[in-house]
């Protein structure tokens, strides 16, 4: 296997076919209400106490309180789960090309062996964390805790770089068909896997498509990940 730079994602050695096998390998106001004014009679005024008060209600520019408790995990810095992260399954949304990596280690020496997995993420990705090891984040969208019997309303299309899905909540199990590289893409990619701690060992089968491509995802897989491609569409 070819030496690989610090940053470089894992996603390019998963690109490779192996022959034989047959294998491809990879790498989200109450308002008040004053008294009521009768014809010709004025209301009377609040209180000073309550004219000075501020609003609580969230600024427009804000988030709401809600929508800012979902991030568990900065898009940039390191922790280390167990201490400034509990362990468990994490997701990141709305990223753009080429600008969100992230990396699960096993120490903080800094080196390629320190790396357990990584990836650079285009729209979503979902990266499970066990406790004692160190999670790095560059460029991405805030991380949010996944439940493990989370649920959502399972889309029957999807797009062809939206990054990593989950099969169940995400997306429903089915055949999908593409027509393979998107407009302006260099390479299609797909991966079926069993899970999100993104080892070999997760994938369940993967394809970089030169033409259309039909893909058939299990209600068993886990997550199904696609980027370069064209929107998919279940048949």
């Amino acid at each position: 296997m070819s030496h690989h730079a610090p940053r470089t994602s894992w996603t390019a050695a998963r690109r490779q076919v192996l022959a034989g096998g047959g294998a491809v390998l990879a790498l989200a106001l109450a308002t008040a209400c004053g008294p009521v004014e009768e014809a010709g009679q004025k209301s009377p005024s609040a209180p000073a106490a309550q004219q000075g008060a501020k609003s609580d209600a969230p600024k427009k520019d804000e988030p709401k309180k809600d929508e800012a408790k979902k991030v568990a995990i900065k898009g940039d810095g390191t922790v280390q789960v167990g201490k400034d992260a509990q362990p468990g399954t994490y997701r990141t949304t709305g990223n753009a090309a080429s600008r969100c990596y992230w990396e699960r280690l096993k120490d903080t020496k800094g080196e390629m062996d320190s790396i357990i997995a990584n990836d650079n993420v285009t729209g979503s990705s979902y990266v499970t964390l066990a406790a004692g090891e160190y999670f790095k984040s560059s460029g991405c969208k805030g991380w949010e805790a996944v439940p493990k019997d989370a649920t959502g309303t399972p889309k029957a299309e999807i797009a062809g770089d939206g990054g990593m899905l989950r099969v169940g909540s995400d997306i429903a199990p089915g055949t999908y068909k593409s027509e393979g590289r998107a407009k302006g893409s260099s390479n299609c990619y797909w991966e079926r896997t069993k899970d999100a701690e993104h080892g070999l060992d997760s994938i369940a089968a993967n394809d970089n498509p030169t033409g259309s491509a039909i893909v058939t995802i299990d209600a068993d897989d886990a997550y199904f990940k696609s980027s370069g491609c064209a929107d998919w569409k279940k048949s």
